[in-house]
């Protein structure tokens, strides 16, 4: 049984920091190689061949498809192991949507496919934003639907809030409707010994059948 805390804590030992999220992608579907020998791994599967979609790592030896996301709040830099690494700012209110979405299109493949079992969408980020308790009137923002705060949980039909200028946006205008409940749970990855943005946590959502 694929083990994905198992994964990123291991992952943290040698690699925890990323230059990008292509650069998370790869190093994952490394380590997953370097632990698990026997698993197949590919990256940038298209789970329907006539649609323009593709899932971030697809492992047929286990069933099992994963999204990542590497949303980063800057300033950040440090040196590590001799390599520098310097980190750019993504907006949380985008990255929330993009996340909660990976997870409905998970359900979605799951759902469609017989071979396909489970499915997990990762999160790891420098953002605190994204995992601490948000102001007191949270309930009143855009994206409120798409907090992933610590003991959230995400279900139903989820939107933008009306009058939103999200909502004029092509790729993020649609609800999300998920067809299971999932509770937000953050897990450490890792931290660094500067002032700014130095602590990186990560929330796995397993999807299942």
């Amino acid at each position: 049984m694929l083990n994905i805390h198992e994964l990123m804590q291991g992952l943290a030992k040698t690699r925890p920091v990323f230059h990008s999220e292509a650069d998370f992608q790869f190093a994952l579907a490394w380590h997953i190689k370097e632990t698990m020998p026997d698993c197949e791994v590919r990256l940038e599967w298209k789970p329907f061949p006539k649609e323009n979609l593709h899932i971030d790592a697809w492992l047929p030896t286990y069933a099992t498809a994963i999204e990542l996301k590497y949303p980063t709040r800057a300033p950040f830099g440090v040196c590590h192991n001799g390599e520098r690494f310097k980190l750019a700012k993504h907006p949380s209110p985008r990255r929330r949507y993009s996340f909660v979405k990976d997870i409905e299109r998970i359900e979605r493949i799951l759902y469609e496919r017989d071979d396909i079992e489970r499915g997990f969408a990762v999160l790891l980020t420098n953002r605190k934003s994204l995992w601490q308790d948000p102001r007191p009137d949270w309930e009143c923002t855009d994206d409120a639907a798409f907090r992933l705060h610590e003991g959230m949980k995400l279900s139903g039909e989820l939107s933008w809030r009306p009058g939103s200028a999200h909502l004029k946006n092509k790729r993020r205008k649609h609800p999300i409707r998920l067809q299971n409940t999932y509770p937000i749970q953050w897990s450490d990855f890792s931290s660094f010994c500067v002032q700014k943005n130095s602590q990186f946590r990560y929330l796995a959502v397993e999807v299942g059948k």
